[in-house]
């Protein structure tokens, strides 16, 4: 796989990765190079051939998360949690019976009680509609797990939410590229406020499962690094 790099992101002396490359001689090691590194969100789903399987998000939340690095792992804790209340007024706030809005939504899909997709769409307050937008894409036009996540997307920002923000004059829809003007111009019609810019929605991985006999079929998003192996 190419790695792109900023040479301002990269150590001194560290050679850039053309500079690796002789165009008149085949590469016989070919040395690690330095990506720009960040604190993204990760998603990973993986199934075993008893079929078990696992659905995992796993994000940090902000910088640095809760600033907690517990000895000897080299990792720092999230901070997920700053989006519960303890306060009894607040509409967020943990207590019985109830599931506090959260962003993080590592997914399963099932059918007549049988898991079928374990999945999920990074993005934050995206996840929810970026879920919603893969299962339509599978369910209601028969997409495979790949297909449904190649498909562009379209977000609404702007909502009402649980920290207190009241949406003003019903948000605003913003599309990745893909979707013609004719659609934009009759959302516009309707009412919708459209944004100019073009964006990328979320990031996506499944594993689709069938039975009798057990074989799984994987996707995996272009929107961000990462593929569907199988062993």
């Amino acid at each position: 796989m190419a790695v792109l790099e900023s040479a301002t992101n990269r150590p001194a002396n560290t050679p850039s990765r053309h500079e690796d490359m002789d165009p008149k001689k085949a590469s016989t090691n070919v040395r690690p190079g330095d990506p720009e590194l960040d604190s993204d969100t990760v998603y990973l789903t993986a199934a075993d051939g008893e079929g078990n399987m696992i659905s995992l998000i796993q994000s940090l939340s902000s910088g640095f998360g809760s600033t907690i690095c517990p000895d000897g792992v080299g990792f720092p804790i999230q901070n997920r949690g700053q989006s519960f209340a303890l306060d009894p007024n607040h509409r967020n706030k943990l207590e019985p019976h109830k599931r506090p809005f959260h962003t993080i939504i590592p997914a399963f899909m099932t059918k007549a009680g049988r898991p079928v997709m374990a999945f999920g769409v990074m993005g934050g307050d995206f996840q929810p509609q970026g879920h919603s937008q893969v299962v339509m894409n599978m369910i209601d036009f028969g997409m495979s797990p790949q297909q449904a996540g190649d498909q562009p997307r379209v977000e609404h920002g702007g909502s009402s939410s649980f920290t207190g923000r009241v949406m003003e004059g019903g948000g605003q829809l913003t599309f990745e590229k893909g979707f013609s003007d004719d659609v934009k111009e009759q959302l516009a019609a309707m009412g919708h406020e459209i944004s100019p810019n073009l964006e990328a929605h979320g990031g996506y991985q499944a594993i689709w499962r069938e039975d009798e006999p057990l074989r799984y079929f994987g996707g995996s998003d272009p929107r961000k690094d990462g593929c569907a192996i199988g062993y």
